[in-house]
């Protein structure tokens, strides 16, 4: 994957709240944290540059992007932090104005007929079949309308970080499913498992709210 475009326009939008909440979140000094992101920059053009190209019907592109940025930074800390405190680190770094501004307007076509014709033609293009570092989906409807389900058979979030060293720290990148559907404002998110903490798949579940 070449270091233009949206990999290069991530970093300029997340650089710096991914550098404050090394201090905020886990603690670290100003100038440490600052060090810590320098050297990330460099280690996340190393992995993304490794990645292969998407494929332009891929809708997961930004999730291993963001994978990449994360992942550079934990690699260049003094110690691998802990699950729990790497999920608050990732979800305050990730949810910027503009990722909340995001969230909402995708909340706002959630469950339109878009959305689901979108997630339709994912399921079908079962992208990582082709890219080991894309997904497989499955997608199932709710009674009634009452939402869908996402299923995941395979995770490019999974490969990178089982590539990188760093496997046990994927569920908190998992939990960001969470925090981004509840800034969207029109579901809720449910699931019961998740590759990362060893189930069958990963369910990603939409319920309407009323």
């Amino acid at each position: 994957m070449k270091y233009i475009g949206m990999p290069a326009g991530m970093w300029l939008l997340f650089k710096k709240s991914f550098e404050e909440k090394l201090t905020s979140v886990l603690g670290y000094d100003k100038s440490t944290a600052k060090a810590i992101a320098e050297k990330a920059k460099p280690k996340y053009k190393e992995i993304i540059t490794k990645l292969p190209a998407f494929e332009k019907e891929d809708r997961f592109k930004m999730n291993i992007v963001n994978c990449a940025m994360l992942a550079a930074f934990i690699l260049n800390m003094d110690e691998k932090p802990g699950v729990e405190d790497l999920t608050e680190y990732y979800a305050k770094a990730i949810m910027t104005k503009p990722m909340i501004w995001f969230c909402k307007m995708g909340g706002k076509a959630k469950f339109s007929k878009k959305d689901i014709t979108d997630m339709k033609k994912t399921a079908a293009l079962k992208a990582a079949d082709r890219n080991e570092y894309s997904w497989n989906m499955d997608f199932y409807a709710y009674e009634a309308g009452s939402g869908y389900e996402a299923r995941f058979t395979k995770c490019g979030i999974c490969t990178l970080m089982k590539e990188l060293g760093i496997y046990e720290l994927t569920p908190a990148l998992c939990h960001l499913d969470y925090t981004m559907t509840d800034a969207g404002g029109t579901a809720e998110f449910v699931r019961e498992y998740t590759l990362a903490s060893g189930g069958p798949y990963c369910d990603c579940g939409y319920k309407k709210k009323v």
